[in-house]
């Protein structure tokens, strides 16, 4: 199948939602990405996943950028890099990733980025930056708001709306200000006007998945926002999605977290990195917030301009509506979670590829490769 590009429509698209920022996209050339990238030297390799590689590059103005390159040509390789590509194009916010790019000559399939210098959430919260504790309280609220921010432009803003289908901390890049940007939309589906969900083969990461769409493959809004709350819960507490408790059993991040605020215990579900160092009633409406998002029952969760005007502390009334829901009332979790605990070991990655869910070794996007 030959590479058809597809921006024909992408310049545009959305014209009214962009408003006065212009597309500042190109198609680079192969020649131009082999000098950025010192031909794609291993010095400046980024990371490596199952879709290939992501490279550190310096354009002829001094700009740094990140070439994500497919490993290998096939059909299916070149719809998802179209997809990305295309959705990429479609939106700007200062809050998503930016696309800066593409190439695609013969086989070779490239994506441009900007590169971000303080590459992504997760390496701050369990990666290599993890130890250096740079993410105060400050800049997790602003980095809990940003994101929030650009999911809720890909549901209510952009034309038609975007479910990301993969918001995790990986997911989640920090530029030289600690400003969020969610990246890596391969995953991404656009939503049909009218259209409540799509059905779709089962495709992200587990600990994040909404149990509608892990059990029946129903795509909507509301399935990012449960994978929000997650992200949420993970910013605060700097725990993992799920954590292993021994050989045969984990908990998810839930399980833990819904009891101690149920009995508020806020200080026990701070990151212990962060020293007591938090503002308490921030604190307590990411983790109220939270937790709601990450509801078993979709329609229990708030939308994203709910979630952003929560985590705000815009309205009194409606964080005290909130904090009184009858979910913080009660330790009745498995009402909450659906018995919705990991017993059994389990790949973190789910795959499109079959009907049934296969077991991949590795599937990370450029956010993953960010943190290698």
């Amino acid at each position: 199948m030959a590479f058809c590009p597809i921006f024909c429509c992408g310049k545009s698209f959305d014209r009214k939602q962009r408003g006065k920022k212009q597309l500042s996209w190109r198609v680079f050339s192969l020649k131009e990405l082999h000098a950025a990238t010192n031909n794609f030297n291993y010095d400046n390799k980024l990371g490596e996943g199952g879709f290939g590689s992501v490279y550190w590059g310096q354009l002829w103005d001094g700009s740094q950028i990140a070439v994500k390159r497919l490993k290998v040509w096939s059909n299916k390789a070149d719809m998802e890099f179209s997809v990305e590509v295309e959705i990429l194009a479609r939106v700007r916010h200062k809050n998503l990733l930016s696309l800066r790019g593409y190439c695609a000559e013969g086989q070779e399939r490239l994506i441009v980025y900007d590169y971000m210098s303080n590459l992504s959430l997760h390496s701050h919260l369990h990666g290599q930056h993890s130890a250096e504790c740079l993410l105060d309280w400050s800049r997790r609220m602003n980095i809990a708001i940003g994101s929030a921010e650009g999911i809720t432009y890909l549901h209510h803003h952009a034309t038609p709306h975007i479910i990301h289908r993969d918001i995790k901390a990986s997911n989640v890049l920090l530029d030289s200000n600690f400003e969020a940007q969610v990246a890596d939309f391969g995953f991404a589906k656009l939503i049909p006007d009218g259209a409540t969900h799509v059905t779709t083969r089962v495709k992200g990461t587990l600990g994040y998945l909404a149990p509608e769409y892990a059990m029946l493959g129903k795509a909507s809004e509301s399935c990012d926002v449960y994978s929000f709350g997650i992200l949420l819960l993970e910013l605060a507490s700097g725990r993992k999605p799920i954590e292993k408790l021994n050989s045969t059993m984990k908990r998810t991040i839930t399980d833990w977290a819904l009891p101690l605020a149920c009995e508020r215990k806020f200080s026990e579900l701070a990151d212990p990195k962060l020293n007591g160092n938090y503002v308490e009633e921030e604190l307590k409406r990411v983790i109220f917030v939270a937790i709601l998002c990450s509801h078993s029952q979709p329609e229990r969760r708030p939308t994203m301009l709910e979630v952003v005007e929560l985590l705000k502390g815009e309205s009194k009334e409606k964080f005290s509506e909130l904090e009184n829901n009858e979910l913080f009332r009660s330790l009745q979790a498995a009402d909450y979670n659906d018995g919705a605990s990991v017993a059994e070991d389990s790949s973190d990655f789910i795959s499109e590829e079959k009907e049934t869910k296969h077991e991949l070794k590795e599937n990370i996007g450029l956010a993953d490769a960010h943190n290698s």
